[in-house]
Parts: structure tokens; C-alpha cells; sequence
């Protein structure tokens, strides 16, 4: 456990953090806001028509719930410093050790909020669809993907986030042909699209028996899971919808029945499939949801040509591409090439640590897009 002034001294960088953040927050601003829309809310005749009420009450519900983590940071912080005049006549270990649980849980929440500040598009706090394929290399590559999977599987652990495996083609020897999954929970596509582009790994391949140095490349895809807020005109003739069996490691259902589904969307060539429910009818679902997704994701970038990450001129996924270099063999280092950010945990990131990563690449394009 660590002694009073180390304490002291990180709670002081701590709250000096905090009162910085707090001049950019908008908390005067949107209570403000909150006040016209229960006042706007109380009019006679405000509910005869509820649907168009809809944009109204989700922007209530957003206001809310941003209030309410603002308040919530206030209170951790005057925690805090309640125990920090507790520590300063009692340095028992009692008092020591909830101090730093208090410190904890304050720099949690400072961090937390100051992630919120900088999810500006509407489409942050939306579900997201995450997409991971391997590139050449075979068994390679496919086993990277695999490893890509765990680590943002227990990222999402890590942050109370739950994960539906929607699709998973696995390898033939080992690893994963492809993955598609649906993350929902705080701001999930909002950090998770820091995360699309191509990962390389570097290592001593456990598939080479002569123990050489391998390069593997994987990809990944993220799209904001937007079925519920609106529309996509997806015509019944533009769908080429197969069915086939699904393949895995068997089970009741699988490799007996043609539960698994494949939509092709014919005037953009957009392939989707899903075959980890039983159900032929949930599979059909759970793909039109990837769909949609998809589809709305290229729309928005017909809109934004400027988007880096154009889905119709993708960058190979292989050298002189990617956005994050993982390398455990001849030292062990991850950068980030974006932000330039350097982190010599490996093993700490590839379990799921990706905070440092995704707020600093946070930080960087929103220093960006200042400029």
C-alpha cells in the first residue's frame, strides 16, 4: 500500500485534474436545457401526440443521465477529501487503505468523464458492431484474429459491457476466419471505433518449428449499431438471402439444420451472415441488424469524403496499413501510430487494458479536429 504522501501528492494531481475538466463541462448549459424540456413536457396538449414526443424524451434521458455523472463525480471527489483531512491526523492503515480505494474510485470516474467530453457524435453511444478478419498468412493471421477477439472480449469485462458473438467462422488448424460481434454499453461504439484499422503482431510463431520471427495482420471493422434509431429503405429484391449449415464444433443444432444465414445486399455487393443462434429466424435477424449497420456506415461516408476509414478503398490488410503494431519478440512494446502512444504491458493490453490506447487516440483527433 502506498504512504500518506504518495497519496496526498496523486490526489493533488488528481483534483487539479478535476478542476480543468470541470471549466469544460456543461453542466450549467444542459441543466438549463433540462428545465425547458420539463416545461415544454408540462404544456397542455403536450402528450396527444406521443411519438412526436420521442427525440424530445431521449434528449431527456441523455441529459439525465449526464447530469447525473457529473453529480456523481462531484461526490467522489468530496469523498476524497474527506479522507484526505481524516489521513492528515490519522495515518493508520485503516484510513491509508480507504483513502486509496477513495482515490481509486475518483480517478475512475474523473477519467470516465473526461472520456464522455470527447464522444461528440450522436452515433458514440450507440451499440456497436465489431468485425475481425485475418489477413494472409493462414493459420498465422487467423490465430492473430483469435487473440484480437480475447483481448476485446475481456476489454468489455473489464468495463461492464456485453458481448454477442453474432458470427464466428473458426480455422481450420487454429485461430478464427472471421468474427462479427454486437458490444452494447457505456459510449461502446464511441471507444470501440478507435480500434478500427489494421493490428499487426509481431512474435516467434508457436506454428514454425524452426522458431522464427513472424509479421501477422488482422482487421478490424466498426460500425454503430443504429437498427433502433433509424430507418434503412432495404428493398426484398436487392436481398440475396442463403441458407446453409452451420459450421463449428457441432452441438444439438449445428451441422444438422439450415440455421445459418447469408444476406447479400445485391447493389452494393455487401456480404453478411450469422450461424450462432439455432434459429434460422433469429440468425436472419442478427444479420439484417449487421446490415443495416453496414449500410448505414457507407452512407455516412458518401457523405464524409474525408472519412480515413472509406470502406470502398480500404488499405490492404499488410504492411505500411496499420494503426497499432503489437510486438513481443525481439522486445515487447505496443505503439499505437496514431497518437504515437507506447505502452510496454503487452500482455497487460492484449488482456483487455486498453484505456491508456483508446484515451489517448481520443485525445489526439480531438486535438485534431481543433486545428
Amino acid at each position: 500500500m502506498l504512504e500518506y504522501p504518495e497519496l496526498k501528492n496523486r490526489s493533488n494531481e488528481l483534483l487539479e485534474q478535476f478542476q480543468t475538466l470541470w471549466g469544460r463541462l456543461d453542466y450549467s448549459d444542459i441543466s438549463d436545457r433540462l428545465k425547458e424540456i420539463e416545461h415544454e413536457l408540462s404544456q397542455p396538449g403536450a402528450w396527444d401526440k406521443p411519438d412526436a414526443l420521442t427525440p424530445l424524451l431521449r434528449e431527456k434521458s441523455q441529459i439525465e443521465d449526464k447530469l447525473s455523472s457529473y453529480d456523481e463525480l462531484t461526490t467522489a471527489k468530496s469523498d476524497l477529501e474527506d479522507w484526505i483531512m481524516l489521513a492528515e491526523e490519522d495515518r493508520g492503515a485503516e484510513t491509508l487503505g480507504a483513502l486509496s480505494d477513495q482515490l481509486q474510485i475518483f480517478e475512475e470516474k474523473l477519467n470516465s468523464t473526461e472520456m464522455a467530453t470527447l464522444f461528440r457524435d450522436a452515433k458514440d453511444k450507440n451499440p456497436a458492431i465489431l468485425e475481425i478478419h485475418p489477413g494472409a498468412g493462414g493459420v498465422e493471421s487467423q490465430d492473430w484474429a483469435e487473440m484480437l477477439l480475447r483481448m476485446y472480449r475481456r476489454w468489455a469485462e473489464r468495463k461492464n459491457l456485453s458481448v454477442k458473438v453474432l458470427d464466428l467462422l473458426p480455422g481450420d488448424e487454429a485461430g478464427i476466419k472471421s468474427v462479427t460481434l454486437q458490444i452494447e454499453g457505456f459510449y461502446a461504439y464511441g471507444q470501440l471505433r478507435c480500434e478500427a484499422g489494421v493490428h499487426r503482431l509481431i512474435r516467434i510463431s508457436p506454428f514454425d518449428a524452426s522458431g522464427r520471427r513472424h509479421t501477422s495482420f488482422a482487421s478490424v471493422d466498426v460500425y454503430p449499431d443504429i437498427t433502433e434509431e433509424i430507418e434503412i429503405d432495404i428493398r426484398d429484391e436487392d436481398l440475396r438471402i442463403d441458407v446453409f449449415r452451420s459450421s463449428g464444433p457441432g452441438g444439438q443444432h449445428v451441422n444438422k439444420t439450415n440455421s445459418a444465414v447469408r444476406i447479400t445486399h445485391l447493389p452494393t455487393d455487401i456480404v453478411v451472415q450469422c450461424q450462432n443462434e439455432k434459429s434460422q429466424i433469429r440468425n436472419k435477424q442478427s444479420a439484417m441488424k449487421v446490415l443495416m449497420a453496414r449500410l448505414y456506415e457507407l452512407e455516412q461516408q458518401k457523405l464524409d469524403a474525408d472519412r480515413k476509414q472509406d470502406y470502398a478503398s480500404k488499405e490492404a490488410i499488410a504492411w505500411g496499413s496499420q494503426i497499432r503494431t503489437y510486438t513481443l519478440q525481439p522486445y515487447r512494446l505496443v505503439k499505437d501510430h496514431r497518437s504515437n502512444t507506447e505502452i510496454s504491458s503487452v500482455d497487460d493490453v492484449l488482456d483487455g487494458n486498453l484505456d491508456e490506447l483508446i484515451r489517448n487516440y481520443l485525445l489526439h483527433a480531438h486535438a485534431e479536429n481543433r486545428h
